[in-house]
């Protein structure tokens, strides 16, 4: 019997510095529909969790904890080296390298992935419980960051500390 084929879930929590719809954040709101659009024509893009649709909000609408300026996005990737690919070698990249001017330090692990069986379109709830499990346990195989992953080696060179790992 084979083993079902597995994807590559992840999750990416930030607090924005200021209101959606402020001038602070506005380049950063400005660039989300570009930017998810690239990713998903990207090779290996499985899926994403999508907001309303409406132009330049990309996924803000889902408050967490009540909160407006936390803002998420939740991916499915067919492998690590095709979410690699997408966060280090696209302009994806260069937004990742400027997330100070727009995001809060949150001060502790606010990224998680897993593996899911292909077809399965994880919920924000299932995803925060991942990422919960991973502060409070550090690695495992339920839900790890880059530094669990043999196959992942771009993050190494452009990552950031693990307390600040986005």
């Amino acid at each position: 019997m084979t083993a079902p084929a597995m994807h590559l879930a992840e999750l990416n929590v930030g607090r924005l510095l200021a209101p959606t719809d402020h001038p602070r954040v506005a380049e950063f709101m400005a660039a989300l529909d570009r930017v998810n659009s690239l990713g998903k024509r990207m090779p290996g893009f499985v899926w994403m969790m999508e907001g309303s649709g409406a132009p330049g909000t990309g996924n803000t609408e889902t408050a967490i904890a009540g909160d407006p300026q936390f803002v998420s996005n939740l991916t499915v990737w067919e492998s690590v080296a095709t979410l690699e690919d997408f966060v280090w070698n696209t302009v994806h990249r260069a937004f990742y390298e400027r997330r100070a001017e727009w995001f809060e330090v949150l001060g502790r692990m606010h990224f998680v992935m897993w593996w899911v069986p292909a077809g399965h379109r994880p919920t924000l709830d299932e995803s925060l419980a991942r990422l919960a499990h991973l502060q409070e346990h550090g690695d495992t195989d339920h839900a790890f960051g880059w530094t669990y992953l043999k196959d992942a080696q771009l993050w190494k060179t452009h990552a950031c500390a693990q307390v600040a790992a986005g």
